[in-house]
């Protein structure tokens, strides 16, 4: 049987309780959270391999609760929402999440969508602890000597420009805002201005493109942020 542990953030009793049900009876153990204050606390302090959440919630919505959550965290969001126009919101902002469904569903597609979002993690996880280095074509990111080489050459990088590397080429084609990218680089609580982003990724590109203006690895996706592309070797 299965014992990981969920968080299920809803702040309708009725939905939160029969989620909660379905997932026990599958093994998982299951905590839950009726308002985003609630769900950040539980969060930092159960330590949960996936969350459920809702888009509308009490005192913090979901939406900042992913961001939050996203900062600290790779675990796999689920988000739930009543309205179509939340889920498209969330892409567009590109928060983060994982899997969005909308209301009503069945409680069998949410244990099935949890099912898949926690073998992907588990498996990910597991290859990322084993992981050493990031072979590219034309590029190698070697975490253990956090040295970077491009085209047979090595690159010296600062311990920032390795970190904000590192996290685009882990998550390959998945779009992060400049936001985001401050939270999970320097951390959320830390002060100071987000256009350091924008001069990391211009140096990045410096040091490890071939054509700074056109980057190969390095993408903008405008409007939103920024995605790592790059062919694996």
């Amino acid at each position: 049987m299965s014992k990981e542990k969920i968080l299920v953030v809803d702040d309708e009793v009725e939905i939160s309780e029969l989620i909660q049900d379905y997932l026990e009876e599958e093994g998982y153990e299951v905590k839950l959270a009726f308002d985003g204050k609630e769900a950040l606390e539980i969060f930092r302090n159960y330590q949960p391999h996936l969350m459920i959440l809702d888009v509308m919630l009490p005192k913090i919505d979901g939406m900042e609760v992913c961001r939050l959550v996203r900062a600290e965290s790779a675990i796999p969001i689920l988000m739930l929402s009543a309205k179509k126009s939340d889920i498209d919101k969330i892409l567009g902002l590109g928060l983060g999440a994982d899997d969005y469904v909308t209301k009503p569903f069945s409680p069998a597609e949410i244990v099935a969508r949890v099912r898949a979002q926690l073998r992907r993690f588990l498996q990910m996880n597991t290859m990322q602890n084993k992981m050493e280095r990031l072979r590219f074509k034309g590029l190698i990111i070697d975490f253990k000597s956090y040295s970077v080489i491009v085209s047979e050459r090595m690159i010296s990088l600062s311990g920032k420009e390795f970190e904000v590397l590192k996290l685009l080429a882990m998550h390959p084609m998945q779009v992060f805002t400049r936001e985001q990218i401050f939270d999970r680089v320097w951390g959320y609580e830390e002060y100071g201005d987000i256009n350091t982003v924008t001069v990391h990724i211009r140096k990045l590109r410096e040091k490890i493109e071939q054509d700074p203006s056109n980057p190969q690895y390095i993408k903008t996706v405008w409007g939103i942020g920024y995605k790592f592309e790059g062919v694996s070797e």
